[in-house]
């Protein structure tokens, strides 16, 4: 009787049985190599809320024209403060509510526009037309002297 005959019988490992045993691992390691970035990439790291409940914004209220809009940054969030052509202050989210692209202020058309679909929203937030559901979220704003402070709405 051969030693590979004896093996097989005692249940020892043989040469085939390693070789089996390396490429199924092997398999199931490249497949968990592909599988785990598509995964990640599917279901986003859960990012803690920023705590930030007002800023002080880093251009001063004479920086800003009627009839423009300024980004700003509001914890992890964009902001944008738009000066209306009556020289009033206002701000918002700059998340669009449709698909969370940012938002920018167009003075030709006096609108806050989504540039991802194409989605409008007046100068008080409210969506006026294209997909997205629901208004921008406001925010108050304070000017103290020069200093423009935005914070969240209670």
């Amino acid at each position: 009787m051969s030693e590979t005959a004896r093996e097989e019988r005692s249940g020892g490992l043989t040469r085939k049985r390693f070789i089996d045993w390396l490429l199924g691992t092997s398999l199931g390691g490249f497949v968990l190599a592909v599988i785990y970035p598509v995964v990640r990439y599917w279901v986003p790291p859960v990012v803690a809320e920023s705590a930030v409940s007002s800023v002080t914004l880093p251009f001063k209220a004479t920086d800003v024209a009627d009839n423009t809009g300024r980004i700003f940054k509001f914890g992890s969030k964009p902001g944008i403060l738009i000066k209306t052509p009556s020289g009033e202050l206002r701000a918002f989210n700059a998340t669009c509510t449709h698909l969370s692209c940012t938002v920018q202020f167009r003075a030709d058309i006096e609108n806050i526009w989504c540039a991802c679909h194409n989605g409008h929203y007046d100068l008080n937030g409210r969506n006026i037309s294209g997909p997205p559901p629901r208004p921008l979220d406001s925010y108050n704003v304070n000017v103290r002297g020069d200093q423009i402070i935005v914070s969240v709405k209670t």
